[in-house]
Formats: C-alpha cells, sequence, structure tokens
C-alpha cells in the first residue's frame, strides 16, 4: 500500500489532496501521561494538523535488562491518543535524537564499553541499536496510516549533518526501518545550508530542514538542494532552551509569527519546534559544550506557544492568527469550549511551604555504609549508574608542611572531572570542584573551571585536621555528579565520574569503595531517612552538608503548582515521592513546576536533597519564576 502522504515537486499530497503540514512537537516523555490528551487538544486548538514526537531511548531501557513501554514511555498510548483527537503523526525515533535530552536518548549504560563508538557503523553500536529497533518499531508499525492508524511520517536518525558522513550507517538504518515495517513516508533532518545536508540526507528519505529565521533564504536555499521536493522546515525553533548559570531566553510571538507566514505562504510544511517543550523530570535534562560544560535547566519550557503548564501564550494566538488564513478553524473561544479547555490551567493558591525538618544526610546509613572496592574511581556507566551521585570513599594519610613556598596540606587532583565533586576530610567539608556556577558568566578564556585536573585544595583545613602538626589518617569522602552528559556536537557520549582518577602529591589513589545513588530512584528511600534522623540545630554549618529538607502542602484537589525554590542552594525535589527535577540557584529557572498529577488532595509531601545550601524557604507560586543571573 503507497505511503499516505506523497511528495510531489508541488506539494504534499495527502490521499491524492493537496497537503500543508501544520505540526507541533510534543515530547511524550516531557508530559505526565495524565496531560496528554489535554496537551494534544491545545495543539489542535492552536490550528495543527499534525504532532511531532521524538522517542527517547533512555526512557524505554533504563539498563540492559530493562525495556519497558508503560507510564512515561507508553509511546503507543500517546500516538493512539493523538489519533482520536483527528492528529497525523510524525515519529523521529533515532537512536539519537539530540533533543537537549540527557546523552542525546542514548541509555548511559550503552557507554560501558569503552571502544563503542556512536552514531557510524561500529558493528557493536548497530548491534544494540538493532536490537532496540526491533522491540521500538513493530510499536510505530502497527500505527501507520496504511494499517488504519495516524503516524504519516518517520524519520532516519536526527540532524546527522551535524555529527557525519557515514552514508553507509544512514543507508541502514533507512534499510532497517523498512525491514521492521515502515512503509510510510520517510525523512531526514538536518541545518540549513549545504554543508549540513551533503553530511545528513540518504537515498530513499525526503530532506528537510530546521532553522528560526531568515525563511526566505532558507526557502531559496531548499529550492536549489533539496529541488523538485515539497519543502518543510522540520524544527521551527520558535523559542529556546536555557543552561543554568546563563539568561532565560525569550522571544516575541510577533517576530516567530512573521518567519511562520512566510512559510506558510509560500507552501512549506513546518512542525514546530516546540509546540509545547515540557520538563525534564528527573536529572533527565542533557548538556551542551563549548569548553565547558552547560547543563541545560529542568524546564523544557522553550518559550513555546504552549507554556509548561499547558497555559497559551500570546505566541500562541499569533501563530494560530497565521495558520487561521490556511487551514478553516472555529472561533477561538468556541475551539476552546468544544474541547473543553481553559486557555490558563487552574492553580494552587500562592503561599508558603513551611520548612518541617532538615538532617544531615552525612549522618545517616546512606552515607556511612561500606561499597563494593574498584581499583580505580569507577564511572558511572561502570556501575550501571544512569544519573545521580556517586559516593567514593578510602582512607588517605595526610601531613602537615610547615615548609615555606608549600601547602600546609598538599592538594588533592581530580583528574577528567564529570562534572563536579563536593569532598568531605574525617566528615569536613573541604569544598568542592568541577563545574563553577560563579563563572558561568565569564569568558571561556577566563573560566578556571575548565582546567584540568580540577584541584581540591586541603590547606585550609590544617587547623582542623593537625593542630599539632605530623600526619594521620583521615576518611576521604568524594561526591560525584552527573549534571547531565552531553547530547549535542563531538563529546556525545561522554561518560561521568572522576575518570582520570585522584592523585595525592605522587601517586594515584587507589581501591575506592563506590556507592552508587540513583536519585531519581530513592524518593521513598530518602524520605524514610529523613524520618528517622535528629534534627539539626538551626545553627548548623556547612559540615552538615548535604541535607535532606522535608517540607509538606495542602491541597484541596489534585491541581498544578509551582514550586519555588530561590531559597534553596542546588539539589534535587521531591513531591510525593517523585523527582521532580533539579534546582539550582545559579537561575535562570528559580521554580520548578509541579503537574496536578503529582498532586493529591490534602497533604503533599516535599522532600529537597540539597547538596550546597540549608534551604531558608520554599513556597508555591501561581506561575514560573525565571531570574537572570545577576540582576
Amino acid at each position: 500500500m503507497p505511503a499516505l502522504l506523497q511528495p510531489t515537486p508541488d506539494g504534499f499530497l495527502r490521499a491524492g489532496d493537496p497537503h500543508l503540514i501544520v505540526s507541533g512537537a510534543l515530547h511524550y516523555f516531557r508530559i505526565h501521561p495524565e496531560q496528554w490528551r489535554d496537551r494534544l487538544r491545545r495543539l489542535v486548538v492552536m490550528g495543527c494538523n499534525t504532532v511531532e514526537t521524538y522517542v527517547a531511548w533512555n526512557i524505554h531501557q533504563p539498563s540492559r535488562e530493562v525495556t519497558t513501554f508503560e507510564g512515561f514511555a507508553d509511546l503507543g498510548r500517546f500516538l493512539d491518543i493523538a489519533a482520536e483527537e483527528g492528529l497525523d503523526a510524525i515519529v523521529r525515533p533515532g537512536p539519537y535524537i539530540c533533543a537537549e535530552w540527557e546523552n542525546g536518548g542514548f541509555p548511559g549504560w550503552i557507554l560501558a564499553d569503552r571502544n563503542l563508538r556512536l552514531r557510524n557503523r561500529n558493528a557493536a553500536y548497530l548491534q544494540l541499536v538493532d536490537a532496540w529497533f526491533d522491540q521500538l518499531i513493530p510499536v510505530i508499525a502497527q500505527r501507520q496510516a496504511g494499517r488504519g492508524g495516524n503516524v504519516v511520517m518517520v524519520q532516519v536518525e536526527n540532524e546527522y549533518g551535524s555529527f557525519g558522513d557515514d552514508t553507509a550507517y544512514l543507508a541502514h538504518l533507512r534499510d532497517g526501518l523498512v525491514a521492521r515495517g515502515i512503509e510510510e513516508l520517510l525523512v531526514t533532518s538536518d541545518g540549513p545550508a549545504r554543508m549540513w545536508l551533503t553530511g545528513g540526507t540518504v537515498d530513499g528519505a525526503l530532506g528537510t530542514v530546521n532553522f528560526g529565521s531568515r525563511t526566505l533564504e532558507v526557502l531559496a536555499m531548499a529550492e536549489r538542494e533539496l529541488p523538485d521536493q515539497p519543502q518543510m522546515c522540520m524544527e521551527f525553533w520558535n523559542g529556546w532552551f536555557d543552561h543554568w548559570g546563563e539568561e532565560h531566553h525569550e522571544r516575541t510571538g510577533g517576530d516567530a509569527a512573521g518567519e511562520l507566514a512566510d512559510m506558510l505562504e509560500h507552501g512549506m510544511s513546518v512542525n514546530f519546534y516546540m509546540a509545547h517543550g515540557g520538563t525534564n523530570f528527573g536529572m533527565q535534562a542533557g548538556a551542551n559544550h563549548d569548553g565547558t560544560l552547560q547543563p541545560t535547566t529542568t524546564s523544557y519550557d522553550y518559550d513555546a506557544p504552549i507554556a509548561e503548564n499547558g497555559a497559551l501564550t500570546d505566541k500562541f494566538r499569533a501563530f494560530r492568527e497565521v495558520v487561521a488564513a490556511h487551514r478553516e478553524l472555529p472561533a477561538y473561544e468556541e475551539h476552546l469550549a468544544q474541547l473543553g479547555l481553559d486557555a490558563q490551567p487552574a492553580t494552587l493558591p500562592a503561599g508558603d511551604v513551611p520548612i518541617e525538618k532538615v538532617v544531615s544526610l552525612r549522618g545517616t546509613e546512606r552515607f556511612t555504609r561500606s561499597a563494593e572496592v574498584h581499583p580505580m574511581p569507577p564511572a558511572f556507566e561502570d556501575l550501571g549508574l544512569e544519573r545521580g551521585l556517586l559516593r567514593l570513599s578510602r582512607e588517605i594519610e595526610i601531613a602537615r608542611s610547615d615548609r615555606e613556598g608549600w601547602p600546609a596540606i598538599t592538594p588533592l587532583k581530580l583528574y577528567d572531572l564529570h562534572d563536579r565533586a563536593w569532598v568531605y576530610i574525617d566528615g569536613i567539608y573541604a569544598g568542592a570542584a568541577g563545574l563553577d556556577p560563579a563563572q558561568a558568566g565569564l569568558p571561556l578564556a577566563e573560566r578556571t573551571d575548565a582546567t584540568d585536573p580540577a584541584l581540591v585544595e586541603l590547606a585550609h583545613l590544617a587547623d582542623r585536621l593537625l593542630p599539632e602538626g605530623g600526619r594521620r589518617t583521615v576518611r576521604l569522602e568524594i561526591l560525584v555528579e552527573n549534571l547531565g552528559r552531553v547530547n549535542f556536537g563531538p563529546r556525545l557520549g561522554e561518560r561521568k565520574g572522576i575518570l582520570g582518577g585522584v592523585w595525592q602529591t605522587i601517586r594515584f589513589l587507589n581501591d575506592w569503595e563506590a556507592d552508587a545513588w540513583p536519585l531519581e530512584e530513592m524518593g521513598e528511600e530518602l524520605a524514610a531517612l529523613l524520618e528517622a534522623a535528629p534534627a539539626l540545630d538551626d545553627g548548623a554549618d556547612e559540615d552538615a552538608l548535604p541535607v535532606l529538607v522535608g517540607a509538606s502542602f495542602d491541597a484541596e484537589s489534585p491541581t498544578d503548582t509551582f514550586l519555588d525554590v530561590s531559597g534553596a542552594g542546588h539539589g534535587v525535589a521531591y513531591v510525593n515521592g517523585f523527582c521532580v527535577g533539579r534546582y539550582w540557584n545559579i537561575g535562570p529557572q528559580q521554580s520548578l513546576y509541579v503537574p496536578a498529577p503529582l498532586v493529591r488532595a490534602g497533604r503533599n509531601e516535599v522532600l529537597l536533597l540539597d547538596l550546597e545550601k540549608r534551604p531558608t524557604s520554599l513556597a508555591l507560586l501561581t506561575q514560573h519564576v525565571f531570574a537572570t543571573p545577576g540582576a
């Protein structure tokens, strides 16, 4: 059976009729499943006839032994709901997706093989991809339009022209999709110039382009480089994402709507990236690397037309007005009423969330228990630890020197640290190493956190550790944090941990106890530790860090809210045991979105694990707060 969408030099035909694709990106894994239908209906109101989603491999295979298509990973249910709402679907299965998602969607566990090379015809890599596609592609194939479903387009890889030019690799993926039953239109997507298209296109797949401005220039280029075919913008970048410690991104609706008008008036199909950004729940946000790591925030609002909580923005209305010139739509208020939607979803009232208890995590069993010994500090991937913290422990001997020009105690050197480490000596906080939030706004040439090795100074502790001089044995503990694996560019496939080892004075330190902390899965455990441990005195200092913080709020019914964490430092937050995400007082994000399905009628438990500061306050807000660093 022929594909439902047929490309012609004059545009797309859908079942033989001229068709303009107006699509919006919604990522099922960034939206609570109970809100999928609501967000898809909002897409319909904006005038879209299609929804697009990536497939995040790491959501479906959190470990080598586990494959899931349930909950946040129920791709089939998401596509079925989209079909019920009258939307065609574009599916981009990767295996690489970028998406500012941890590791570009690749599971961290595949990186345990240090010889593995991603995104080329490396045999070990292709074996993993083929095994994954054997499970994934049937879910998509059975929902194709030709089989009664709504999938009309499937993408081969993703922006490959921004990474490599292994045409045999692209051909392998293309052929694998066909062999596994994909019969609808195959496409590729790449940047808006010949240099990207020459690396990322492949015979048998329609080329599309990604861009956010200069539409008429891009259209002229596309007609030159991709002639005799319909033109499509697969990613219309109408907003942008944020990095921790950098400015919050905003783009006016009028500016973006002007670009959209140019596309549609010239017959160019479009996919809004993003139509609705959603949330990087847990610690799933990825990172970029521009000389130093740039971790992405928990919020993936993206300044999209449909805000993170589903609110319909001025940009939404500007886009709808443009689309209405090309597609017949009901009146705005009437359309909302037809679909049972409010333009501004309800939120809980604003108010304080009183902090009820604070305990030192280092005084609990999780920090003091023994663990398996490794000859060198293992990488996260060696332990099967996708995200979270790694606690490294051993005894070392330190000595005090009063020799002029020498440090009182020689520093530790952490080679190839990814990404940040907190160091404690006999329960005394020695300092943090690695990515330094205070340097986020500095030019790269002036940053010291990009240097290797990362230094941990101990001299300032000489009077506490060795007041009488001499030498002694102490307990060294290091907490290493994964702040998000790189999701784009040549550093893709980044491993986490202290990959080069820990050096003291003249040699590497061996034999480390290594305890993995998969924080996204530890909500209940941390709550039990909080309940059992004694509360800290109000005057407790930084030697008590990290801390567990317990608080609560009441709700009459499950309703959206935003948790104000501007009075906290840096860590992760849980609501009723669910890890809603990472927070960091360097901004720009100062609040965390808590979707209604995570809230329950009555008492709601809030828990923070803070690595840097004893939080002073928590509150509920009715909308996000973004604050520019230093403002």
